[in-house]
């Protein structure tokens, strides 16, 4: 396989018993050596039955691991974080990656969730972007004061300043229309999720280039990206299964798999994928869930080179 700027992989991030450090590791290097444009993660919180290592700890451990991929989560729950503490270990992740990090944020879709950690649902979009923006004024800024209904600092300093400039690229995962209209305004880039529908990634691409038009950015020059779950086998019917006992621990809804995945033979998955890019995503974001090393050696083989 030829290098490539169009696929990232998933980091095998979920497991059962304890984590497989070693395949973890082996898998990276083996990514890298094949040309993947870079490795990402994702944010379970409490969400999931499936045991899951964290995002910014994974990625972290990716970095000494790696020296060329970039290195991605799709999405950080910033709502639910501190936005000071996330924006000094985002800093030390992109300056001990060498300037590889991608910022994937998102306000995700559990409300519920809110209790235990301690706060309150109420506003939670309001909180969210009020965040975003006291990230980028800590990252861009020498002294920061700021006022927030949230947030608030007075002639505060964070140094060093990320590697990156002007900071570590924000990828915005959204469905909502308020929700890419914040990615028009705030973002430096558009991540589609891994639970949504290549139709329902359709209508939202198509939204967010109404909304950056609305807010005179080109759309064109705007990247677009896209999560995939995916499983190869020759055998369609298992394939199938097998995805769906994994959303089902994962997502509580094993029905989902039909809904969001690509799986079967390999011409399958090509045509998947394909609908993907159709669709507007110009970084596709593989993401097996079982066998990964075997299904990393067959994306490689076989699948991205006809795409």
């Amino acid at each position: 396989m030829s290098t490539t700027a169009d696929f990232g992989i998933a980091i095998p991030q979920t497991f059962e018993g304890t984590p497989r450090l070693g395949m973890i590791a082996t898998f990276l290097a083996r990514a890298e050596a094949l040309g993947f444009q870079g490795a990402w993660v994702v944010e379970p919180v409490l969400e999931t039955a499936i045991p899951s290592l964290a995002p910014i700890e994974t990625l972290t451990w990716a970095a000494a691991l790696t020296r060329r991929m970039r290195l991605g989560v799709a999405v950080l729950l910033t709502g639910l974080r501190s936005p000071v503490h996330t924006a000094k270990s985002l800093t030390t992740l992109d300056h001990l990656s060498q300037g590889r990090l991608d910022v994937g944020v998102g306000l995700g879709g559990n409300p519920s969730i809110y209790p235990a950690l301690g706060m309150t649902a109420a506003r939670r979009a309001a909180r969210f972007v009020e965040g975003i923006r006291l990230m980028r004024a800590l990252w861009t800024e020498p002294r920061v004061t700021f006022a927030g209904d949230f947030f608030r600092l007075q002639d505060a300093a964070m140094e060093p300043k990320p590697l990156q400039k002007p900071h570590p690229p924000i990828w915005f995962g959204a469905h909502h229309p308020n929700a890419l209209r914040r990615t028009a305004e705030l973002g430096d880039a558009f991540m589609g999720a891994g639970s949504a529908s290549t139709a329902r990634f359709t209508e939202e691409v198509n939204l967010l280039r109404a909304c950056l038009q609305a807010a005179r950015r080109d759309p064109d020059t705007f990247p677009v990206g896209k999560r995939v779950y995916l499983a190869i086998d020759r055998d369609r019917g298992r394939a199938e299964r097998r995805l769906a006992d994994w959303f089902g621990a994962c997502y509580g809804r094993r029905e989902l798999a039909e809904e969001v995945a690509v799986w079967g033979p390999v011409d399958d998955v090509i045509d998947g994928l394909a609908r993907v890019r159709a669709a507007g995503a110009r970084l596709i974001v593989l993401n097996p869930v079982f066998d990964e090393p075997e299904q990393l050696e067959w994306l490689a083989a076989d699948v991205i080179p006809k795409l």
